[in-house]
């Protein structure tokens, strides 16, 4: 899967990262995402779930407008070539076109706490803090508790980018394919496959790819939080580190 910057606003944002323009830190950096994104973020109010739709998007299989609240148990769907940035309790996300999540909570039916995300198809990028989550795809599983993190997700393959925090991943059918990533910036991103010929090998490093310091800026502020580090000086598209 590969998620091209089809947005205009996205290009838009890209190109701006590219020319420099969030230089002087998250400050400008909000007054940008504002410019690009629409409206500027703030924190999103308690009786309100999305900030903006681009596009079509379903919860529940009912169409999805600025006044739908998403509660743990929904299911929210993207269309092809739409976009969804909403919060849900202490976690912002936005999912990409064409993404397939639920929501999971604790088992009793009027829990409101999430447990974990189960996200069949697409890919979405996130943020919690201190609350033990599970992310399953059909390649992996990953625990984390408080992080930022970016993730596709294919029927062959998964892409996870831990952006910052801490996470345990596994690969779903292979055992001794396991991982405790820790990251402050986009560390390590890898790939999660299904293989059984390899077996220990269905982890490997990743290519930086398809998000953005300032998305996570703008889903931070949303739930009336910062990211853990500054704005970058220039765009951002590989690890820091060489593996």
């Amino acid at each position: 899967m590969h998620h091209e910057l089809d947005d205009p606003r996205r290009r838009a944002l890209v190109q701006a990262l590219s020319a420099g323009v969030f230089s002087a830190a998250i400050p400008l950096a909000h007054a940008q995402v504002a410019n690009i994104f629409g409206s500027r973020p703030a924190r999103l109010p308690p009786d309100k779930s999305v900030y903006r739709i681009s596009g079509e998007a379903t919860v529940n299989d009912k169409p999805a407008t600025l006044d739908t609240k998403i509660v743990p148990g929904d299911t929210v769907k993207t269309g092809k070539n739409s976009e969804l940035v909403m919060v849900v309790n202490s976690n912002a996300m936005i999912l990409r076109g064409g993404t397939n999540v639920t929501i999971e909570r604790e088992e009793k039916s009027s829990s409101l706490i999430i447990t974990g995300l189960r996200l069949l198809s697409g890919a979405l990028l996130s943020v919690s803090r201190n609350q033990p989550t599970k992310i399953r795809t059909a390649n992996a599983t990953i625990g984390i508790r408080g992080t930022g993190f970016y993730i596709e997700a294919e029927a062959n393959e998964s892409y996870f980018c831990l952006c910052y925090g801490a996470a345990k991943v596994e690969a779903n059918d292979d055992r001794q394919s396991s991982q405790d990533l820790v990251a402050k910036y986009h560390d390590r991103p890898i790939f999660i496959t299904n293989d059984a010929k390899n077996p220990g090998k269905n982890i490997r490093t990743a290519p930086f790819k398809n998000h953005t310091d300032q998305e996570l800026t703008l889903i931070e502020t949303l739930v009336g939080r910062t990211p853990p580090f500054g704005i970058p000086k220039d765009n951002y598209t590989t690890p820091r580190r060489n593996y």
